[in-house]
């Protein structure tokens, strides 16, 4: 018997069961792969995910990754950045950072089952290839494509937005300390430094056949800094997802992670909202209350929900996009406070001011 069994040994279940180790609850994770297997995500780490993980007893050594001190938007014809409010964000490779908090979570204390088949929900808790294993809960991590969403009733969404996209890593010293979102025509392609020698990159459209060797052809500038420099890792796909649901738990099965909902990639957030719904849920069964874990949800996904609504309107409208982009770059200031918005250091409230003018001009003529 267990208090809690997690379904899903990724970053967001690794997650929820530290959280609720830290709750005294006895905790097993379950996942049918082997542990630190690797998928396509952009491997970027923003402030605000440092500081949720460091909420759950986690701290990521510098040597795990690249720190990175701000964001950058390029087009080809303006350029903008602006450095985090506080902190620094982390690059770090997928798979190291799944080790890192399997690291953490067995020495907490946190059972794990790699390789189990077969898993279903089942009236005690779950079932592994038939046998039982009782559980007073159950947490749902296991992805965007979850069987204990679809199991558990809970596949109603409110909203869905899908992209494509596809990663690759380049063995070349990071050129920048920031991480890079180029806006092309038809799609857009971010870097993230992860090492003092290796970069990653993602292209993200709504073509399913864009891939990054075609996409360099509208980044001349991303095409010049990788010139010659040697593919690190097989190239990788996903569906990004823009996702919300109806509901995130019933009875005593509760979704975290990618399985609740999700933002699309461009955001950089999927990891920070996975760390702080391992924390919310936690508190959640603590208080034997998944109300309480539902309107929690809904308030920490808003901010991430926004931001993308934002940047994939300016994906769909180039000439939007490129006037917004040579506005920016004209008002830093305007960009820094929306990336303040972005990483939970300021509210949309305090966009409203005195700056907003003689941007909302550059705009109107651009």
């Amino acid at each position: 018997m267990t208090d809690v069994c997690v379904v899903g040994g990724g970053p967001a279940g690794l997650a929820a069961a530290l959280a609720l180790r830290r709750e005294g609850a006895n905790v097993t994770v379950v996942d049918c792969a082997q542990r630190a297997t690797d998928k396509a995500c952009g491997e970027g780490m923003m402030p605000d995910s440092a500081q949720a993980l460091g909420a759950l007893g986690v701290h990521l050594p510098a040597a795990a990754g690249f720190q990175f001190q701000g964001i950058r938007f390029a087009d080809g014809q303006s350029s903008v950045y602006a450095r985090f409010p506080t902190g620094f964000g982390m690059g770090v490779r997928r798979t190291t950072l799944q080790r890192i908090l399997a690291e953490h979570a067995e020495a907490a204390g946190v059972r794990t089952i790699w390789g189990a088949k077969g898993v279903q929900l089942h009236h005690e808790g779950i079932s592994i290839a038939g046998s039982s294993l009782p559980a007073g809960f159950v947490i749902g991590a296991d992805g965007q494509n979850s069987a204990i969403r679809r199991q558990a009733g809970l596949e109603r969404t409110r909203m869905e937005r899908r992209r494509y996209a596809f990663r690759r890593h380049y063995r070349v010293a990071p050129w920048s300390d920031y991480v890079e979102l180029f806006w092309g025509p038809r799609c857009q392609a971010y870097v993230t430094p992860v090492g003092k020698d290796e970069v990653c990159l993602v292209v993200i459209s709504r073509k399913s056949k864009l891939r990054p060797d075609e996409a360099m052809g509208d980044f001349a500038e991303l095409r010049q800094r990788l010139r010659g420099a040697v593919v690190t890792s097989t190239e990788m796909g996903a569906i990004s997802l823009s996702l919300k649901l109806r509901r995130v738990y019933r009875n005593r099965v509760a979704l975290v992670g990618d399985a609740a909902g999700s933002v699309d990639v461009v955001t950089g957030q999927g990891m920070c909202l996975a760390f702080k719904q391992a924390k919310a849920v936690a508190s959640a069964l603590r208080a034997d209350n998944l109300e309480q874990y539902q309107a929690e949800h809904e308030r920490i996904s808003a901010r991430p929900h926004a931001m993308a609504a934002l940047m994939l309107m300016l994906e769909r409208h180039q000439g939007l996009q490129r006037r917004a982009l040579a506005s920016l770059a004209s008002h830093a200031s305007v960009f820094e406070s929306l990336l303040s918005i972005h990483v939970g250091s300021s509210s949309f409230l305090d966009l409203f001011s005195w700056r907003l003018l003689p941007f909302g001009l550059k705009f109107l003529a651009a």
